[in-house]
This record gives structure tokens, C-alpha cells and sequence, in this order.
């Protein structure tokens, strides 16, 4: 039997995409999450379905469908959100130290999945901040 395939995404209205986009939502504080960080622009918090001991989401609170609706306008926010991943690493026990020797210890990756293709899943943008102990779940 041959499967379906499924209909492409349509591009909805911005403000009709953030107001049933799950992120724009914990954003809002319409849906409880375990928020590690904000401030006027950004929201991180922990990924629900962790994908290693230390998985953060990292969100602009403004809604970008993907990193490929992203301009020259969005550098600062996007350097905002890359910024911070050392600071929330750190914080988180996953950050990159070094011994004596300068051997380096410890470690994350930063990941963004764009469009179907891409692996995403929530149509907001936001960076994956993986990391601790390996191995982990699913390499993402």
C-alpha cells in the first residue's frame, strides 16, 4: 500500500502562526515551562523531551518561524542567543574546562534544526543547547 504523502506547510499569517506557535506560548507564559533565562528579548528553558543530562531551548521571544527567515535585522538577537550559550552552559555544569595541561573536559554542542528537512519540529526559532555526560539519547 502506498503512504500518503503529507501536505506541505502553508505560510500562514505572521500574527495567526504566533498565536498557535507552542513557543510564542511558553513565551507568553500561557504554558508552564521550566524557565532558565530571560529578559526582554530571549527565553530559555528546559527541552521536555531531553535529548542528553543538560538540554535547554533557547527562544527570541519576538517569532521567527526558522533561522531562514532571518536577515541583517535579526544579528543581534542572534548573537544575543549565541552569547549566552557559555554563560547557560556554564551554569548548567556542561561548560568547557581545561586541566593543567590545557586538555580540554566537559563540552555542549549548539544546534538549529530549520524547516521540515532540517529536522524541525516547532516552527519558532530557538537553539538547542545540548550537553553533559555522553552518551546521549538521540544525537540530535
Amino acid at each position: 500500500m502506498k503512504r500518503a504523502t503529507p501536505a506541505k506547510p502553508t505560510n500562514p499569517d505572521p500574527k495567526a502562526a504566533m498565536h498557535h506557535c507552542l513557543f510564542c506560548k511558553i513565551a507568553a507564559k500561557q504554558i508552564p515551562s521550566a524557565i532558565v533565562y530571560e529578559d526582554e528579548e530571549l527565553l530559555a528553558f528546559k527541552d521536555i523531551n531531553p535529548a542528553a543530562p543538560v538540554h535547554l531551548l533557547l527562544i527570541p521571544k519576538e517569532h521567527v518561524a526558522t533561522l531562514s527567515d532571518c536577515d541583517a535585522s535579526h544579528a543581534a538577537v542572534l548573537g544575543k542567543m549565541l552569547a549566552l550559550v557559555p554563560k547557560l552552559a556554564a551554569e548548567h555544569g556542561c561548560k568547557v574546562t581545561y586541566d593543567a595541561d590545557g586538555t580540554p573536559a566537559g563540552g555542549y554542542k549548539t544546534l538549529i534544526n530549520s524547516g521540515p528537512d532540517g529536522g524541525q519540529e516547532v516552527y519558532h526559532l530557538h537553539v538547542h543547547l545540548i550537553g553533559g555526560p555522553r552518551p546521549w539519547a538521540g544525537q540530535r
